[in-house]
């Protein structure tokens, strides 16, 4: 029989599956029911989609506030109702006259903690209904921006597309919940006109990357990482054998005796590297566990690395 996989695995999406499409089918392969995904990706988006496999399942909420990069290539001059290649174009402009300093400079505005309107279609629910349903009946309604950071969002001119409009390659990193199609769409009405994204890539979440991701067909147990591995992004902080006692039993203990300060999360380690628990702040001076893990795990290593396919 052969043994429970718990942990993390790293699949290269391809265009054309939707994320849950890509989950469905990791089940199969990978022989269990308990698998999720930490973010979803556009059908027609293409990169790291982190899974998380039995026990690690519940460590998902974490990894989807891991900022996330991006490559993509912006269209100037077309508006389409999606904000990407796949919608139908709703409006046309000629910008075949702007300039890469300007596109440059217009990148500035959407650096730093900005706002933004989600798209329609979109997973966000509003009402106990999500936006792509409601989109999907004609239906459009009202939604409040919502913060997100960027931290780089850096343009280079490409070739223009086959009706002359400029293309710009894009290269964002940014906050989850950032959608960089709004980002595509919003710097081409900063340019006094419109545009929209097409070839989307995600390139990293956290410290999970497309070097790390392999193509679903190529999926197998000796992709699935461990749990701590996942969690690295956070860092590790190891316990000493008594506390890590106390740390399986889920006992609320005093942040010095944890060796750790700041807000948290803190995915705690033994001294061996595996994953005891993750553990967030509760009141003054002290944490609670939000995660523990009943099942050890192999260490964090060079044995625990993906491996190429």
């Amino acid at each position: 029989m052969a043994a429970e996989l718990h942990g993390f695995a790293v699949v290269d999406k391809a265009a054309g599956w939707t994320s849950h499409d890509v989950v469905a089918k990791s089940r199969g392969i990978l022989r269990t029911r308990k698998i999720g995904h930490s973010g979803t990706l556009d059908p027609d988006a293409t990169g790291v989609l982190v899974l998380g496999i039995g026990h690690a399942t519940r460590l998902l909420k974490y990894c989807t506030a891991f900022g996330k990069s991006y490559v993509g290539e912006i269209v100037f001059g077309v508006e389409t109702a999606t904000l990407d290649a796949a919608g139908a174009v709703t409006a046309t402009y000629d910008m075949r006259s702007i300039t890469a300093d300007a596109v440059n400079a217009a990148t500035h505005r959407f650096v730093g903690d900005i706002e933004q309107i989600p798209p329609m279609v979109s997973a966000i629910k509003i009402d106990g209904k999500r936006l792509h349903e409601l989109a999907r009946q004609g239906i459009e309604v009202e939604r409040a921006p919502r913060p997100v950071h960027v931290s780089r969002f850096a343009v280079e001119e490409l070739v223009p597309d086959a009706a002359g409009n400029p293309v710009y390659r894009c290269e964002v990193d940014c906050s989850s919940g950032t959608y960089i199609r709004t980002l595509a769409a919003d710097l081409g009405t900063a340019l006094g006109g419109g545009a929209h994204l097409r070839a989307l890539r995600r390139t990293a979440v956290g410290s999970f990357t497309l070097a790390q991701a392999v193509a679903l067909e190529a999926l197998g147990p000796d992709h699935v990482v461990s749990p701590a591995f996942g969690m690295s992004s956070f860092g590790l902080h190891e316990v000493d054998e008594a506390t890590a006692a106390l740390v399986a039993n889920g006992r609320v203990l005093p942040l010095e005796v944890l060796g750790v300060h700041g807000d948290g999360p803190w995915p705690l380690c033994d001294g061996s590297g595996v994953l005891l628990a993750v553990y967030e702040r509760h009141g003054a001076g002290t944490a609670k566990p939000s995660v523990v893990l009943p099942t050890a795990f192999a260490p964090v290593g060079r044995g625990d690395e993906p491996q190429d396919s």
